[in-house]
């Protein structure tokens, strides 16, 4: 397990970290959640020793974290640091070793990212050759080519098209049933909510949202409304206590309301203003929680 503990970190009069504290487990995939400028890739980087805190601890399995554990960790990190001119099976075998593989297994594994990324054709080709959503795929190769217990990624689907992101996710999902602990920031919250059972939310360096997505939805005290209906949704909502936003998206209007709206009023009035088409009352989603907490 992954315990980050009370991180606290300041870059002259910015607070970068103030009491950040969360915990990745083996084999479940943690959704790093924040605003730009919240504090995720700095605590990213104390974990790989590249930020010094000024207070807390980074451990795991209970031991602090020293150069040998880093070893079994893969990072892919906001700043891609692969070599742009460097062949890509010989760049993903370098990765490996140094994290300690030999050159032999180094080589042989990285073959057969290579391949499950698709890139099989390419493997002596050079890095800027290709795509960028192709170059996130050798990113992750390198940070899994050493089959590392805990997979930290920074922003891993940014700019990826959806088929290279459905591969990005079909990779971490078995990495996370093989008994890894993987946790990655993104700004895609759908992306979140469809892979990852837990999340943390940073703002301003705290942690303001952590646990189980599934539990903290029911916990929360919002719900998703959708109307669909021949008539005014406008006259329906309007004058209804507890509506926190609203949106559309064609004919669908969607509200953001706090759970003790009275919903059997609601579609009452409904049904007065036209025909009810459309009406679901459900749990928020993963977006609706994170605007609460960091508005």
């Amino acid at each position: 397990m992954l315990r980050i503990d009370s991180l606290a970190k300041r870059f002259g009069d910015v607070v970068a970290l103030d009491d950040c504290s969360f915990e990745v487990s083996r084999g479940r995939m943690l959704g790093f959640l924040g605003p730009n400028g919240a504090g995720k890739t700095t605590t990213m980087r104390t974990i790989f020793g590249l930020v010094e805190p000024d207070a807390g601890s980074v451990t795991w399995d209970g031991e602090p974290i020293d150069a040998g554990s880093r070893r079994r960790f893969g990072y892919m990190p906001e700043e891609r640091g692969l070599y742009p001119r460097m062949k890509i099976l010989e760049q993903v075998a370098y990765m490996g070793r140094l994290h300690g593989m030999g050159a032999g297994e180094a080589r042989e594994s990285a073959a057969t990212w290579i391949e499950r990324f698709g890139l099989a054709d390419r493997a002596e080709d050079q890095l800027e050759t290709l795509s960028h959503g192709n170059q996130q795929r050798v990113q992750l190769a390198a940070a899994l080519v050493h089959d590392p217990e805990l997979l930290v990624l920074d922003e891993p689907f940014s700019g990826l098209d959806p088929i290279a992101a459905d591969t990005m996710s079909e990779i971490l999902i078995n990495e996370a049933r093989e008994g890894k602990a993987v946790v990655f920031s993104s700004h895609q919250l759908d992306v979140v909510e469809d892979l990852c059972e837990d999340v943390a939310i940073i703002n301003n360096g705290s942690i303001v949202v952590r646990g189980v997505v599934q539990d903290l939805k029911d916990a929360a005290p919002l719900r998703h409304l959708e109307i669909e209906l021949d008539g005014n949704v406008d006259e329906v909502l309007d004058g209804t206590d507890g509506i926190r936003h609203t949106s559309r998206q064609g004919d669908i209007h969607t509200a953001v309301i706090d759970a003790g709206t009275d919903v059997r009023t609601l579609f009452a009035k409904a049904q007065r203003t036209g025909q009810v088409r459309h009406f679901t009352y459900t749990t928020p989603s993963l977006t609706d929680l994170f605007r609460e907490a960091v508005k």
